[in-house]
């Protein structure tokens, strides 16, 4: 009788706020992976408020495998930083899960399992968009769409492929603490940044042709605004930190924000406006297209959801890019 090879331990952290809605039911679904892994999980919690905590504490009372810890610096990658200082000792790997998404009842066993095929320090995955309201199915079809996301890669299904960046499922706690973990001055996009960082000293990242996560967008455009204003910030932030130029995918939205300000000097030459009636006409008309393909007159929003994105990133961008250069000048 052949035994199964026991695998590396590794540990499941979960950042953590205010998810009372969807985190009882991600650690049912998580607590027979911990035991197949031999895998703690951590809930990183940043202050909940909403029964949370409660609803965690209960779980942890019957399962030892399941650990509360208080994140008093709230952001993300302070949570996961701060898990694998706490509890990352004997552990092999680092398996990010985020608190408000779905993942197949297998996912952190097929990344366990493609981390030993292939050798990568890190294991990343296609993040496939759903939404339940008609806003939010209007930005879902909006974020996996190349008019919303630039034709990202971790957006689309992948066959599995070596890679610069992806949506962060498992990475080698070695490696993960070799490069210094998460910068925790970076509220968005810290894991484009550690990818970064990653690839800069030596380690390989794969994307999962085996497993995949849905995500559930923002249901207001309001949210989704701030959310891409953020997200614009933490790309600004890369960019300086590393001195890196935007790829194209990202620099066409760029110029979304300089594009709504020269149409206010509309006024002077109705020229002015044509750059800023280009990309409405192109956006609007997407959604316009989608709806019809699809059969289905809320999609006419996914237009409206692309160019919300398109501004908040512009916007977000442009004001980190503008606040370190201000700042600069003052500290010279």
């Amino acid at each position: 009788m052949t035994q199964t090879k026991a695998l590396p331990p590794s540990l499941i952290v979960i950042p953590c706020l205010n998810e009372a809605a969807h985190i009882g039911a991600l650690l049912e679904q998580l607590r027979p992976a911990s035991l197949r892994l031999g895998a703690r999980i951590v809930v990183a919690d940043g202050g909940s408020t909403d029964g949370t905590l409660a609803i965690v504490e209960a779980v942890a009372a019957k399962d030892p495998q399941v650990i509360l810890l208080h994140n008093p610096k709230r952001i993300q990658s302070a949570a996961i930083n701060l898990a694998v200082a706490s509890y990352g000792a004997g552990a092999e790997y680092l398996i990010r899960i985020d608190a408000h998404g779905g993942y197949p009842a297998d996912y952190c066993d097929r990344l366990v399992e493609e981390a030993l095929a292939t050798s990568a320090d890190s294991v990343v995955v296609s993040m496939l968009t759903s939404g339940s309201g008609a806003v939010q199915k209007a930005v879902a079809a909006a974020q996996n769409s190349k008019l919303g996301t630039g034709g990202s890669k971790h957006r689309h299904l992948s066959a599995g492929e070596w890679v610069d960046h992806g949506h962060h499922a498992l990475i080698r706690i070695s490696a993960f603490t070799a490069v210094g973990g998460y910068d925790e001055t970076f509220s968005h996009n810290e894991d484009a940044e550690l990818d970064y960082r990653l690839r800069q000293a030596g380690y390989r990242i794969w994307m999962s042709g085996k497993t995949q996560m849905v995500y559930y967008p923002r249901s207001s455009l309001k949210g989704l605004y701030f959310q891409y204003l953020g997200y614009g910030r933490g790309r600004a932030k890369n960019v300086l930190k590393h001195r890196m130029i935007p790829k194209v995918r990202q620099m066409i939205p760029l110029l979304v924000a300089p594009v709504v300000i020269l149409a206010a000097f509309s006024f002077i030459h109705w020229l002015a406006a044509v750059p800023l009636l280009v990309w409405a006409s192109v956006c609007l008309g997407y959604g316009v297209w989608t709806a019809i393909a699809q059969r289905n007159p809320n999609n006419v929003l996914t237009g409206i959801s692309a160019m919300v994105m398109h501004f908040g990133w512009s916007v977000g961008f442009w004001l980190q890019l503008l606040g370190a250069g201000s700042q600069r000048k003052v500290a010279s």
